[in-house]
Parts: structure tokens; C-alpha cells; sequence
């Protein structure tokens, strides 16, 4: 798989994107690269994107052990290599278990889960390959994590969906020749694993 650009260089870049770029720089794991170098040929869109994920990722009422796992159930789901790569780390971090990470990167419900983290995996499985959630799911989500939360999870699986799309369209490699993640299944038999 070859990437479908070639990456952006600081030094090309005009003295009005420039501090998106140390923005970019400041946040991201891999400099100018994976959504960065596609975002940055759209300044005005990947301005409006950055202010998005910026509260979706630093400032939302989501705990991050469990926003760092809505990306990466987004992530399984669309094969986002990238997505994946970059935010196993991060969520690792943030708390979630290598069990659980292993187990949603074998495409299947993970066994062991805290009860926070299993409702997170329903919602955001049934609203990623439904495309809405059952009353029961529904109902749960508000009264465990309220309607803000719910809300903003809802948000971030959205724009994850996006962000996949991006980095798939543009087929961004993992830096540094690193092996891919995840294995690639057809859509189909991602959706009969996950809700299985």
C-alpha cells in the first residue's frame, strides 16, 4: 500500500498555516503525518477539524480510558491502521487493559471488561454498525454516564468514522515501516464478529 501523498514539509507550508502546523506539532505522535498531511491541503476544513478533535480527545466529559476505546472500536471497525497504531499507545495509557485491546483487535466482544467499558463497547459497536443504538443500550448510556457524556460519544464515533475514511482514502502508512496492527477484514464479517 502506497500513500496517496507525499508529506507536507514545514518549510513549504504558508506563514498563515504555520501555527495550525506548531499546533500539530505540539499534539501529534507523528509530526505532519497521518491525518495532518491530508487535513493541511484543506487549511480552512482542517482548521474547523482540529478545533473538533481538540475537545473530543483534550477537553471531553468522556474519561479518556474510555474515549482512547470509542477510537479505537472506530478504528477495528474501519481496519484504520494508522488510527490504531497511534492510539493503542494512548489508550494503553489512559488505562485500558492490554486484554481488552487485544481482544477488540481480534475483531471479537472482549472478555474482562469493566462494566464502563462494556456499555461504551455496546454503544459504540451498535451506533458504528447500525447506525443507532437499542432503547435498552440507549437507556443505560444516560443513566450511567449522563447526557453529556453520551452525547460527546456519540460525536467522537462520528468523527472517528471520518478520520478513518481520511486516512484509509489516502492509505497513511505506519511510520517507520512498522508492521500493521490490525488484520484486514471484510465489512461483513467485522460486523458478525463485533455484534456476535
Amino acid at each position: 500500500m502506497t500513500e496517496r501523498f507525499t508529506q507536507i514539509a514545514y518549510e513549504d507550508l504558508s506563514p498563515e498555516v504555520r501555527p495550525m502546523a506548531d499546533y500539530i506539532l505540539r499534539i501529534s505522535s507523528a509530526g505532519l503525518g497521518g491525518p495532518y498531511n491530508a487535513l493541511m491541503r484543506s487549511p480552512v476544513m482542517a482548521q474547523r477539524t482540529l478545533d473538533l478533535l481538540d475537545y473530543l480527545r483534550f477537553n471531553t466529559s468522556v474519561p479518556k480510558r474510555l474515549n482512547e476505546f470509542a477510537i479505537l472500536i472506530q478504528a477495528r471497525i474501519s481496519n484504520a491502521q494508522y488510527e490504531w497504531w497511534a492510539h493503542e499507545r494512548i489508550a494503553r495509557k489512559a488505562g485500558l487493559s492490554d486484554g481488552v485491546m487485544a481482544g477488540l483487535r481480534e475483531c471479537r466482544r472482549p472478555d474482562g471488561m469493566q462494566p464502563d467499558e462494556a456499555l461504551v463497547y455496546d454503544f459504540c459497536v451498535q451506533l458504528s454498525l447500525n447506525h443507532r443504538v437499542s432503547d435498552d443500550v440507549w437507556a443505560r448510556a444516560i443513566a450511567s454516564m449522563g447526557e453529556q457524556q453520551v452525547i460527546d460519544l456519540v460525536v467522537l464515533s462520528g468523527t472517528y468514522v471520518m478520520v478513518s475514511m481520511l486516512l484509509n482514502a489516502t492509505q497513511v502508512g505506519i511510520p517507520n515501516g512498522e508492521p500493521l496492527p490490525l488484520t484486514v477484514l471484510p465489512p461483513h464479517e467485522i460486523h458478525q464478529r463485533l455484534l456476535a
